[in-house]
This record gives structure tokens, sequence and C-alpha cells, in this order.
């Protein structure tokens, strides 16, 4: 059915000159009538300097190079790296020429800032290595009742009226009974230092960050929890409130401010400052107790980086665009306590200045304050009121003006009283 050639038409026949099939030359054979054994060949060694030169003309000036192969990063090299690149950040959101103006250095540890950076849980809350330093089961039931009132898993609804005004006294109970704030002491002045910054929203947050991830992370955790609950709180309108005379969230604000922040001294003033960063919290708590995310990132690049080979060129330093953090250098006894006398001025003069234009305070109230930091600072008090007159800008007192009849008796010369006829007998 399938002839070889068709019946219709025949194949084209080949031309009489195409019998022999035409042969690419071979490259590596030798022509006919010549050896390889007979050609002259001159032997070239081939040394770095040619190479060097030959690929020099092909692809332009190459310099020469060498690679760099990093050891492994230990954990204690990365914990190192953390507190330095957190140290430098945080000096530079501060605008510090040096942290040691309001933080011992040495007193951070590496390890803490690791740990609230890594050991977290999907609603961000710092999960604790050691479980004794958690928070006990009864107190965190109360938080947790409070917080989602009115529905509660933990705890039965309660029977009996004033049930959520015992619960918070009972929680007021215990974080006052802490012998520390959950800030610390050591930290207490870089805190002051960020109220300095409060006007400037994003940088204050940044520095609040930063400043929480040094905490330990059994404080940084109950911070977490505590204002967090003080904020939805005060935003439940289905929470009965707590007082008759004091709002919410005022009451929240006074509850808590010591055993979050106050020195070790306990001056009158710290509860002013208390007050303002505790505010300040609640409002941006979700941004200000999360990893700051710019930083993480640039620790992560910075390690990367170091773990990498690198090709390193003759006369350069490869790591030269990525210069290393700074550490700070260490200055003596006298030098810390001039520098953190002069430096913290700045804050309390702007906590002063809003004390001073604050106009929904009453008189009474602003010159109470008033005093309170005269008595706590009066060198920062007296470069913003130097004399009484000053001060007595802020108190106009009201001239009573007096009857014309009364200023008109006064003009008169004073005349004995003499009997009229009328009281005769």
């Amino acid at each position: 059915r399938f002839p070889p050639s068709s019946p219709l038409k025949p194949y084209p026949k080949k031309p009489s000159c195409g019998k022999e099939v035409i042969k690419f030359p071979d490259w590596n054979e030798p022509k006919a009538g010549t050896s390889q054994e007979h050609i002259p060949v001159k032997s070239v060694t081939m040394n770095s300097e040619m190479w060097y030169k030959r690929h020099s003309i092909a692809i332009g000036e190459v310099p020469a190079c060498k690679l760099v192969f990093r050891r492994e990063l230990t954990q204690a090299n990365i914990e190192d790296i953390w507190k330095s690149m957190t140290l430098s950040r945080l000096q530079k959101v501060l605008g510090l020429d040096s942290l040691d103006e309001v933080l011992d250095t040495k007193l951070v540890n590496s390890k803490h800032i690791v740990q609230n950076a890594y050991n977290v849980n999907k609603q961000g809350i710092v999960t604790l290595e050691d479980k004794s330093k958690e928070l006990p089961h009864w107190i965190l039931s109360a938080m947790k009742c409070l917080a989602n009132w009115p529905s509660n898993s933990d705890m039965k609804q309660p029977t009996y009226s004033g049930f959520e005004r015992d619960v918070f006294k009972t929680i007021v109970d215990f974080f006052g009974q802490m012998k520390e704030p959950l800030l610390t002491f050591n930290f207490f002045d870089v805190f002051v230092s960020v109220l300095g910054l409060l006007q400037k929203h994003s940088k204050a947050i940044e520095a609040l960050q930063i400043s929480c991830l040094l905490l330990p992370p059994e404080n940084r955790k109950r911070l977490q929890l505590l204002v967090r609950m003080m904020a939805r709180i005060s935003c439940n309108k289905d929470l009965p409130p707590f007082s008759e005379s004091v709002r919410t969230r005022t009451l929240m604000v006074q509850a808590f401010s010591r055993c979050i922040l106050c020195s070790k001294d306990e001056m009158d003033l710290d509860e002013l400052l208390a007050a303002r960063l505790v505010s300040f919290l609640m409002d941006n708590y979700q941004e200000i107790l999360s990893v700051p995310s710019t930083l993480k990132s640039s620790v992560e690049e910075h390690i990367v980086r170091l773990q990498r080979v690198q090709i390193k060129y003759a006369g350069s330093d490869s790591d030269a665009a990525f210069p290393p953090p700074s550490l700070c250098h260490q200055v003596s006894t006298d030098e810390f306590e001039y520098q953190r006398t002069t430096n913290s001025q700045e804050p309390l003069a702007a906590l002063l200045e809003d004390i001073a234009m604050n106009k929904e305070l009453s008189v009474k109230d602003k010159k109470k304050q008033l005093k309170q930091f005269q008595k706590s600072y009066p060198e920062v008090y007296r470069v913003r009121f130097p004399t009484p007159e000053t001060e007595a800008v802020l108190f106009p007192e009201k001239t009573k003006q007096k009857p014309a009849v009364l200023m008109w008796a006064l003009k008169k010369p004073f005349q004995p009283f003499h009997r009229t006829r009328s009281f005769r007998m």
C-alpha cells in the first residue's frame, strides 16, 4: 500500500558532481605532509604576572584579591553584637555624646536583650526560661478577669456588688509590695531622658522600645501584662468605675506609676515623671513593648555579613562600608556625676514648662507641683523662675475694686462721734 516511490512524481536525480560528501576540516588533524614533531613550538611559562596582564587587557583592571574565611560566631559573640549595636542605636536616638551620662553600660546584660528579642509568643509577650519567675497563677487570673471584663474564662462571674473593686485592690497590693520598680533603678535616668522626646512621637517610641529591650525578661513580661491590662480597663465602658471621684484612667496612673518607675531616693518629683511616662506607655503600649524591627534586622544583617565568605582586595578594608558599632569609653566618677547633672536637666526643664503652662491644672494643684519641683530640683527651677516676679506671672491676682462710697469716706478726716438729739431721753 505504501510503495517506496511515488507513482506520479519521480525523485529528483542527484547532480553528477555531488558524488563525494563535503567534509569539514578537522582542526585537530595536521595537514598532509606535515608532522607535529617538526613544528617549532616556543614553550610559554604562565606566571601570575602574565595572567594578570592578559586578564587586565581582556576585562579591564582587576586588583589583586583574596578570599577571607570568617570563623563561626559563638553565642557569646552574637550577644555582644546585640548589646553593642543596641546601645549605639539608643545613644543616637537620645542624641547624646555618650551613654555614660544616663547609664552604666556594665549593668546591661546582653543575654537579656537576646531573650527579649527572640523568646516571645504569638502575642509578642516574653516567654521565660525560668518558670519560677512567672507571675503567680492567682494574680494572672485576677488581671485577665479585669482585662477581659465582663467575659472571663479563668474565674466565675461575680455574685456580689463591688467584686471588681476587690480584684483591682488585690492587683494593686501585689505590685505595690515589689522591692524594685519594673523599669529598675539602674535604668531610671534612661527613661527620664526619654521624657524630653515625647513631643517627637516617633523618636520617643523608638527610644522606649530600645530601653525596654534592656530590661530583665521577667520585668519586661510583667510590664507587658500590666500596661496592657491598664489600657484595656481604661477603655472598657462596661466595667463599673472603681472610684466615684477619680476617673478610671487617672486612677490607673496613680495606682501603678510608682511600681513602674521611681528612683532609689524616692523624691517627690518622681511621681510627676512617672505619671507622664506611664500615660504615654498606656497610649502606645503595643508599639513600645514590641521588638524594634529596624534594630533587629540591622543586627541580623550584620551577623550574616560577618559569617559570609568575603573577597578582600589589596589596599582596601572589606568592612569599611560597615564600620563596627562604637563602644562606650569609661570615665571617672566625678566626670560621670558632672555629665549626669548637666545633661539630665533638659527633660526636667521640659517637665517644668509643661507644669507651668498646663491650663487644666487648678491654681492649688499647680502651686503644689511647682513647690515639689523647686524642692527636688532647685537649680532647674531657678533657671526658669529666677525671681518671684517671674513666678507670679503664672498666678495673676484679681484686683478687687472698693465701693465708691467707701473710697469717698476714707478721704474725709476722722470726726468724733456726736450724739444727736434723737437719742436723748
